[in-house]
């Protein structure tokens, strides 16, 4: 599977009303502390924001909603994977991105047969406090030899300045929240990701 090389992931579907029309094909909406109501009508817009641009949308964690919306694809963290049942996500034709930080938790991935695996944090991250350091780019190409043809995505302290680096080691998708949500200049921040990641 090849995968569209640039991923931003944004946590309110305003942030996809204003980006999808500049060319992202493959966006995250990562949604914490909302009545169900509220991430129900967030999702479905999404939804239908990403079909009507040609994206595909990653719902994070919110598994049994992406089932019930009828929505492609969602990423599950190391702690969502334990309360999440990923049989009923493959049987209702989901696919699946999964977190990883050490060599147990890519195991641990690998055996549920992801769709893509993302590691991080690559860099200092300012988004999440995380008992994990940097990982650091080296660790990219160890994991994409492990990973082999699933697509592997780098997130974590990612910019514009440091994706090429990042695919020079192996990384086939660069994925950035803080660099383009408190950047200045957010969609000219989004049309030099799409640039850099031609």
């Amino acid at each position: 599977m090849t995968l569209p090389r640039f991923y931003p992931i944004f946590d309110d579907v305003a942030w996809l009303r204003r980006m999808l029309p500049l060319g992202v094909k493959l966006v995250q909406l990562r949604i914490k502390d909302q009545p169900q109501d509220a991430l129900r009508a967030q999702l479905t817009e999404s939804r239908e924001l990403c079909r009507a641009h040609s994206a595909l949308l990653v719902v994070n964690d919110h598994w049994q909603l992406a089932i019930d919306l009828d929505c492609d694809w969602v990423h599950l963290g190391q702690e969502d994977l334990d309360a999440a049942d990923v049989a009923a996500i493959r049987s209702a034709g989901l696919k699946l991105g999964i977190s990883t930080h050490d060599k147990a938790e890519l195991a641990r991935a690998l055996e549920l047969k992801p769709d893509y695996v993302a590691l991080g944090p690559i860099y200092p991250t300012i988004l999440k406090k995380m008992k994990w350091h940097q990982q650091g780019v080296e660790k990219l190409s160890e994991w994409k030899d492990r990973v082999g043809d699933i697509p592997l995505v780098a997130i974590g302290g990612m910019s514009t300045d440091r994706a090429p680096g990042a695919f020079d080691a192996g990384a086939d998708v660069v994925s950035a929240v803080t660099d383009i949500t408190l950047h200045d200049d957010p969609e000219g921040r989004v049309r030099e990701w799409l640039e850099v990641c031609g």
